[in-house]
Formats: C-alpha cells, sequence, structure tokens
C-alpha cells in the first residue's frame, strides 16, 4: 500500500495491467451488479440538475424506472446509488450496437452537459472506500473485465496510467505526479532486487 495526501492506495494499480475493451465485454459493468453506481454526494444536485437534458437519450424503460424511484436511490448499505431496470442495468444505461453504453456519457460528448457520468463509474475497476480519516483506493478484480486484464497485459498498461483522468479529477494533478513517481520508484527498486 501507498500513501499519498490521505488516501491509502493498493499497489494493485501500479502492478495491474488494465485497458477496457468494449468490444469484447459489451460494456458487461452497466448491467451487471447489486446495486447501482455509486454516487457521492455533491453528484446528487448535479443529476437532479442533468436530468432533463439527460432524459432525450435515455430508453423508455430507464425514463420509467427514474420516474418510479427518482434520478438516484438509496441501496441496502445506505449509499446512494443510480436507480436499476427491474434489478438488471443502471436506468441510465444505451444499448447501440448491443453495447451498454451512458447516456450521461452520450450527452456529454454531444456536449450537451459539462459533467462526464458518476466518478464511480469513470474510475471502474477502481473503487473507493471512504472513511474518517483518509480513502482506501483499491482494484477490484472481477470476472467482468478479464478481457481488459488481456488487452491491459497485452499493451502494458498499469491500471492507474488507463484511469489517469478520473483519478487526476477526484484527487487533482499533484497526487497524481505522486502516485506516477511512486509507481516508477517502485518497479526500479524491484528491478534493482531482481537484477541485484
Amino acid at each position: 500500500m501507498l500513501q499519498i495526501e490521505k488516501t491509502i492506495v493498493s499497489l494493485n494499480l501500479i502492478e495491474k495491467k488494465f485497458v477496457c475493451d468494449l468490444q469484447a465485454c459489451k460494456g458487461a459493468c452497466c448491467v451487471v451488479g447489486d446495486s447501482g453506481a455509486p454516487l457521492e454526494e455533491e453528484e446528487l444536485e448535479i443529476f437532479d440538475n442533468i436530468f432533463s437534458t439527460v432524459e432525450p437519450y435515455l430508453s423508455e424503460e430507464g425514463k420509467k424506472t427514474i420516474d418510479e424511484q427518482g434520478c438516484y436511490t438509496v441501496d441496502d448499505d445506505n449509499d446512494y446509488v443510480t436507480p436499476l431496470i427491474n434489478n438488471r442495468e443502471c436506468a441510465y444505461t444505451i444499448f447501440e450496437d448491443g453495447i451498454a453504453k451512458c447516456a450521461i456519457e452520450k450527452a456529454f460528448f454531444d456536449k450537451k452537459i459539462s459533467f462526464r457520468k458518476p466518478i464511480s463509474c469513470h474510475l471502474y475497476p477502481v473503487r473507493i472506500k471512504k472513511y474518517k480519516e483518509f480513502d482506501a483506493v483499491n482494484y477490484e478484480t472481477n470476472k467482468l473485465c478479464v478481457d481488459a486484464v488481456k488487452l491491459g497485459n497485452k499493451l502494458g498498461v498499469p491500471v492507474y496510467e488507463f484511469l489517469k483522468e478520473p483519478l487526476t479529477k477526484k484527487y487533482g494533478e499533484e497526487w497524481y505526479k505522486e502516485l506516477e513517481y511512486a509507481a516508477k520508484n517502485l518497479n526500479f527498486v524491484k528491478e534493482n532486487k531482481i537484477n541485484g
């Protein structure tokens, strides 16, 4: 583990490789799960504000679900999450060519809104657990992302590099530079131990 500012970061972010492969997984992370995408409290107001702009992008089922449950809901762990359609995909999921995508992100790419998507989605498969004194930043391994691991290994891209944009968005450029520095020096130390 690494400590950077008020975070404890799993070394898996440095040691494991990962690159999303949407053609292979078909956006399974938008469809499979026990509850919707985790939301941060500051994102709730954003969801309320962007809904009218995002609504035209939604599926009919998504609109109906949000109409019934609201723009967000509370799960069994008492966390704010996106609502699910019949306990399956996120209500903000749309399908294009058989691939699950995010209606919020589509509106963002169309320059209709400035919010790309929930930070938990942008950071996936990294999950953040908030404690009183620090955030635990962990890489979550799962069967959904087997193809992303294969592609990451093939291309040699560590998790933290693949997630540079959302990690920087969440914790800032200085934080990311410290992580990058730690990653490069940790690898240097490991190589020296192996070669020495």
